[in-house]
């Protein structure tokens, strides 16, 4: 289960529908997905929903269990709500509805729910990688176990001063607050087969890394973007204190993209990909030509470096290989 490294990947579905003239990110979310201009929305623009602008981060309605596997009634409910701060003005991090609203725009442009598209395009990399995971491939998934200083996190989400940070990873009582329970959260295949596409992809790191690669240079046969969309997908578009107040350092983020920061240092200026709960990190580098992908089952959170030596290693050796500079 690599979480949060799946809005990487939905990134890269919308800039290929980019890339092929089927979506464009000034254009409003409205134009495509007609119900989502309730609610004062209609002016929000496929960038802002997708760089955490939307004003929809967490669900005014609590969701339960049954509604969290239910991608029409999640769309519904989202498109229906009132913005939780005016869209455009700020951001703030959609931990989980950022899924349902970049798929639901896969959807309404291509037919097929983001699952089936993603599938459709990693298929001649031959990657393991899902978002819904097949019956055929359930028992290969291994089981999250969730560190002492992932559950105090998930406590400490759970008490933050505003109530719409945790409901933004709970959606107000549907996950715990710690992503997983022995049984329970990403730990339920039910939760693993369903198409949860802000948190719910599972891959190998070869397959994510093989993903990012594609992006920068080809890869297997396949080139997933080219430099002019991947131009378009790393125009940086929100950093800085989001509007719910959180300690720093933050992350930044291009069009659902995530970018080199101070909160996830990547190779450089030109790396683009995306870090998720419990210490996962994938991204390329378009100067290095690189995919890279690291994944545990073991959930970390806090002063976790496991990842984060691996990248300073593999930046060093890259800059040793090309002698130094």
């Amino acid at each position: 289960m690599v979480f949060s490294c799946t809005k990487g990947l939905m990134s890269v579905l919308i800039a290929r529908l980019v890339q092929e003239g089927r979506l464009d990110y000034t254009s409003p979310v409205a134009q495509y997905w007609p119900e989502f201009a309730a609610e004062g929305k209609s002016g929000v623009t496929v960038a802002e929903l997708l760089s955490h602008r939307a004003g929809l981060s967490a669900p005014r309605e609590a969701v339960g269990f049954e509604q969290l596997l239910d991608w029409d009634r999640m769309t519904a409910a989202l498109a229906g709500q009132s913005p939780l701060w005016a869209p455009g003005s700020g951001y703030a991090y959609h931990a989980i509805t950022h899924g349902w609203l970049a798929g639901e725009l896969v959807r309404r442009v291509t037919g097929k729910l983001p699952g089936d598209y993603f599938a459709e395009l990693v298929a001649p990399l031959t990657a393991d990688a899902w978002i819904g995971v097949p019956d055929i491939h359930a028992a290969r998934v291994a089981h999250l176990q969730a560190s002492a200083s992932q559950l105090e996190a998930g406590e400490q989400l759970l008490e933050a001063e505003s109530e719409w940070t945790g409901r933004a990873m709970t959606l107000g009582g549907a996950l715990p607050a710690a992503l997983v329970t022995p049984d329970g959260g990403f730990n339920d295949p039910r939760v693993r087969a369903a198409q949860i596409p802000g948190a719910g992809g599972i891959a190998t790191a070869d397959a994510l890394s093989a993903f990012w690669s594609a992006t920068v240079v080809e890869t297997g046969g396949v080139r997933l973007l080219d430099d002019a969309t991947l131009a378009q997908a790393v125009v940086p578009m929100s950093w800085g204190e989001p509007v719910f107040p959180t300690p720093g350092p933050w992350p930044r983020w291009g069009r659902g993209v995530q970018l080199d920061s101070e909160a996830r240092h990547y190779l450089g200026p030109t790396s683009l990909g995306h870090d998720g709960a419990g210490g996962q990190v994938a991204f390329a580098d378009a100067d290095a030509r690189v995919g890279f992908a690291f994944v545990t089952n073991w959930l970390e959170a806090g002063a976790d470096d496991r990842a984060t030596t691996i990248v300073d290693a593999l930046r060093g050796v890259l800059v040793s290989a090309n002698g130094g500079s």
